[in-house]
């Protein structure tokens, strides 16, 4: 049993089972045995490794993207360069490297990093040298808002609820044996159908930040772009933990591994058109960079002597590796013109 989960389980035996949010965060940002308070999980000697640790060319590509949404908004200045969840800083260093080539943009950023891990915090100051860090989004300056949120959303705590006879029960974590279990709760009410046995999962945390990031870019200017692996209207258990690039049961080893669940992406478009901006339709990661350019680019990195760049062209936007598994959608104010790569939703036409 790891540190955290002798934490777990005495809480457990004092006041009862926790909900999955309560043990994703706990497992995740516990100041002392937390997931992310402990470690660099990132790349070969981590436990997971991201689309912006595989190849420059994908931080370049979402600066260039933000970029020409900036031109098109008439290069406000000053604005917030914002990026949630940075990991090790990998995406941000290779927008900042992109958009110098843009004439003022550099100048007039002002970059923020939403990073909750004191830990993680420290190796973006080490790689990007002093940063506004910020513990939430709604923490962010009253300015023109430009965001990346690549893998951060699937780390959100989850609540989860399954089909039972009378309704449906939220599934918590208990004890069994001495160990982390399974269970269900009382029976509650949902608007969802279902049958039995069908479960279902919500994030709550989710929308509520993309209305905040919503709302600034309706008011200010901007546009926001949000990466992750999931769906529209997602059905089922994507509960799931890795460790050592290896999937194993979220419940083994609390703070040992990444837990994560796949992002449902309709509840967070209809947050941002809620708060009064445009929500893009849903398009598949690969899609969106092959427009953007992918292929010439990795072509001509390709020519100038980087041997790996086309094996991560495929891994990036290939049906079978991550092109189709990760999705993104962008926002943007109304009467701005679209994100580059991204059409308007029409939410009931679209996604009825």
């Amino acid at each position: 049993m790891t540190p955290l989960a002798a934490i777990i389980a005495q809480r457990i035996r004092a006041t009862g089972p926790i909900t999955l949010a309560d043990y994703m965060e706990i497992c995740l940002l516990h100041p002392r045995h937390g997931y992310y308070a402990t470690r660099d999980p990132f790349g070969a000697g981590g436990d997971f490794t991201t689309a912006p640790e595989i190849h420059q060319m994908f931080g370049e590509l979402c600066g260039l993207a933000l970029a020409q949404a900036w031109i098109d908004q008439g290069r406000p200045a000053p604005f917030t360069l914002a990026e949630a969840g940075p990991g090790r800083g990998t995406m941000m260093a290779d927008m900042l490297r992109a958009i110098r080539v843009v004439p003022g943009m550099a100048n007039a950023a002002q970059v923020a990093l939403i990073e909750a891990s004191p830990h993680l915090r420290q190796i973006q100051r080490d790689r990007l040298g002093p940063v506004n860090h910020l513990d939430h989004v709604g923490d962010m300056p009253d300015k023109p808002l430009f965001l990346m949120a690549n893998e951060f959303f699937d780390a959100l705590p989850i609540r989860q609820y399954q089909r039972v006879e009378g309704g449906w029960a939220e599934r918590v974590v208990g004890l069994s044996d001495g160990g982390l279990r399974l269970g269900l709760g009382p029976a509650v009410q949902l608007s969802r159908d279902g049958r039995p046995g069908d479960v279902v999962e919500d994030c709550p945390a989710a929308p509520a930040m993309v209305e905040a990031i919503a709302r600034r870019i309706a008011a200010r200017g901007g546009a926001a772009i949000l990466i992750d692996y999931g769906g529209w209207n997602g059905l089922g258990d994507t509960f799931q933990a890795v460790r050592n690039h290896a999937p194993e049961n979220p419940l083994d080893h609390p703070g040992e591994a990444d837990l994560t669940a796949h992002v449902d992406f309709a509840p967070l478009a209809a947050a941002a058109i809620r708060a009064g901006a445009v929500a893009a339709r849903l398009v598949c990661q690969g899609d969106w960079l092959v427009s953007l350019g992918a292929a010439q680019r990795a072509e001509r990195l390709a020519a100038a002597g980087d041997a790996g760049a086309v094996a991560a062209l495929r891994r990036l936007t290939h049906p079978d590796e991550m092109g189709h598994l990760f999705k993104a959608i962008a926002i943007w104010p109304k009467g701005a013109p679209p994100v580059p790569g991204f059409d308007a939703l029409r939410l009931h036409a679209d996604h009825a």
